[in-house]
């Protein structure tokens, strides 16, 4: 019997990719690479090479359901577990660990957001399988750390104590303080001491010794899993989730459990990561044209413009003249022209558009 599983958190609806990424199919369910398979695709079968297909878990919204298994047609539906409602990653871990229990108390886990990049898959998976080892020796809680290469703001940060050696791994520090996404002059000041890495959101550790943090840390959520674990795999298991998230705060791993517990270390890496959670980010990551765009799309005339992204229906026929450091993106009934460097206003511009216009070009 093979111990690794592997949950995928694919609940979120990527407003920072608005209005490409909609509530209705949220960018996990698309092919913003343009690689022909989309991020949750990609991210099966990233993991399939250290965990078997029948011990993964996909985490999403019920509306999700049947997107999940017509991208991942190799799952069985008992393997998509149905959120009622979004409460952030942590309920989303325990209601995934709940059930594994069921199926093996021996399990090692690996979670792991549904969106990233990953270039340098070997190393990626040398890495993975680095940290399962280390796990199964040893109680702790894991993640994975990328080196920074620019003071992202973006991101959360992860600060490592002096090195510690484990089983001869030389990239293994115990951990010393996270931080949630730094304004840019502090990120600058993170990557000048070199003890800060990116935090990647992948967490590794056996099923016990996550139940045992969840235990610890988060006791009212361990309460309410407890009351109705007998109901999981059975025909209740839908109205006990229901009522379980009703319940449960809505908070993230992160805050929950990792910045709180004593055992939590990272395996510091290079291989090509990025947590594509925008369009600046797909900038930094996709190829570009000679003027510096990114075209995502067969109907563009391009005149005197550089530095943008572009990503309109290929329905449309769209001439663009004159733009630098522009975001082009059309969906649908929905136009959004915006400079790169006021990205950060997306989320203004989603919550203008859900009060004057209502919910339904979200």
């Amino acid at each position: 019997m093979n111990d690794n599983f592997c949950v995928i958190m694919a609940g979120g609806v990527g407003s920072r990719f608005w209005p490409l990424s909609r509530t209705a199919k949220p960018k996990q369910f698309l092919d913003v690479l343009g690689t022909g398979k989309t991020f949750l695709q990609q991210t099966y079968e990233r993991f399939l090479k250290v965990v078997p297909s029948e011990n993964f878990l996909v985490v999403t919204n019920i509306r999700y359901k049947d997107m999940v298994l017509e991208q991942l047609p190799n799952l069985k539906e008992d393997q998509v577990l149905l959120e009622p409602f979004r409460r952030n990653t942590a309920p989303c871990l325990a209601y995934a660990l709940y059930r594994i229990k069921l199926k093996n108390a021996d399990a090692k886990v690996i979670v792991t957001p549904s969106d990233h990049l990953i270039l340098d898959q070997e190393e990626f998976v040398a890495q993975l399988n680095n940290g399962l080892s280390f796990v199964s020796s040893n109680e702790a809680l894991l993640t994975l750390g990328m080196k920074p290469n620019r003071p992202e703001a973006m991101y959360g940060y992860i600060q490592i104590k002096k090195r510690q050696a484990f089983n001869d791994l030389e990239n293994l520090y115990k951990v010393k303080t996270f931080t949630e996404k730094p304004d840019v002059e502090m990120a600058k000041i993170f990557i000048e001491t070199g003890e800060f890495y990116w935090n990647s959101g992948i967490f590794i550790s056996t099923l016990s010794c996550f139940l045992e943090a969840f235990t610890m840390h988060l006791p009212e959520m361990v309460n309410t899993f407890n009351k109705g674990e007998r109901l999981l795999n059975t025909d209740d298991e839908v109205a006990f989730i229901k009522k379980a998230y009703s319940e449960c705060q809505a908070i993230s791993i992160d805050y929950g459990i990792m910045e709180k517990a004593q055992n939590v270390y990272v395996l510091t890496a290079e291989f090509g990561w990025s947590d594509l959670g925008s369009w600046s980010s797909l900038y930094e990551n996709r190829e570009k044209d000679a003027g510096g765009n990114i075209v995502n799309c067969t109907n563009v005339l391009m005149y005197d413009a550089q530095n943008c992204v572009v990503d309109i229906s290929d329905d449309k026929v769209a001439v663009i003249q004159g733009l630098d450091g522009y975001i082009v993106a059309e969906s649908n009934d929905v136009l959004m022209i915006c400079r790169r460097e006021d990205e950060s206003q997306i989320k203004k511009f989603v919550t203008d558009v859900r009060i004057r216009k209502g919910d339904s070009l979200l």
